[in-house]
């Protein structure tokens, strides 16, 4: 469904502007500047997406051992990088891949148009970002590395006034019925105002309401869910309308949305005003 490995001539390149770097002991977080890096964190995408989590491969993603697209050449990559085990090349332990909508405007659009409807994002008044192709490294699924580059992200958001971010987040299978009663969870407790809410483009819409009567609680809800959406619903997050069921990934995909605020407030209260606490 979503063509990986094709190639399409792009206007310019999203690096301008990037994130200062971000360190903590060997680790360093930072937007990629270089095609030696982005290859990096197309190496470990390749890694996490295909050969732990079974997706399908194109013949040239194959090849290339690396998860790749059209939409790499437009993106900022921001990256956890181990400073340690980096010799000459960057050794990419995180990433996430970032698009900002003026970015989007100007060459083809958003990774998440091949499933969703985002007429609400391009209409909304700010800027909004678009959030995808997330993986850590299976050695640094730690508490540290996820907060640091959350770390990285809100530098960004702030950098580039940013409002809203968004975002394709999955369920891993391809069997909407088994995951009926977390999706019914966020169709009624979570689903966005209709003023940000992208809906499942027709084609691919799988229903999220479920029956009525086999609800679950908030605890049961957020209990059934992956730890990506749940944490972005404790960020005050929301989804759209409808799920997408992606047979290349091997995943049932929701569109998450939250408004920044809500991210910049957390890294100001547990980063910057503990900091300018210690300065005085």
């Amino acid at each position: 469904m979503k063509t990986p490995g094709r190639k399409r001539q792009c206007l310019g390149r999203a690096w301008e502007g990037s994130v200062e770097p971000l360190r903590f002991k060997h680790l360093e977080v930072r937007v990629a500047g270089t095609p030696a890096e982005v290859d990096a964190a197309q190496a470990l995408r390749y890694s996490v997406f295909y050969d732990e989590l079974g997706a399908k491969a194109s013949p040239e993603v194959r090849r290339a051992c690396r998860d790749f697209d059209d939409y790499d050449a437009i993106c900022d990559h921001l990256l956890a990088i181990d400073l340690e085990r980096s010799n000459g090349l960057p050794f990419v332990v995180g990433t996430y891949r970032l698009t900002r909508r003026s970015v989007a405007r100007a060459n083809f659009g958003f990774y998440s148009e091949q499933e969703f409807d985002l007429s609400a994002l391009y209409d909304y008044p700010g800027e909004v970002v678009e959030m995808g192709r997330s993986c850590v490294h299976p050695e640094y699924r730690s508490r540290g590395v996820m907060q640091l580059l959350w770390r990285g992200i809100a530098e960004y958001i702030c950098g580039h006034n940013l409002e809203v971010m968004f975002g394709c987040a999955s369920f891993h299978g391809t069997e909407p019925e088994s995951i009926g009663k977390p999706l019914a969870y966020l169709y009624r407790r979570h689903l966005a105002p209709e003023v940000l809410r992208p809906r499942a483009l027709g084609a691919h819409y799988v229903d999220m309401a479920g029956d009525p009567d086999t609800g679950l609680t908030d605890e049961e809800g957020l209990a059934s869910l992956p730890p990506l959406i749940k944490g972005y619903l404790r960020l005050g997050g929301f989804v759209g309308d409808g799920a997408v069921v992606d047979h290349d990934f091997n995943t049932t995909d929701v569109c998450v949305l939250v408004k920044t605020s809500q991210v910049t407030a957390k890294y100001h209260r547990h980063y910057i005003r503990p900091a300018e606490e210690a300065r005085n």
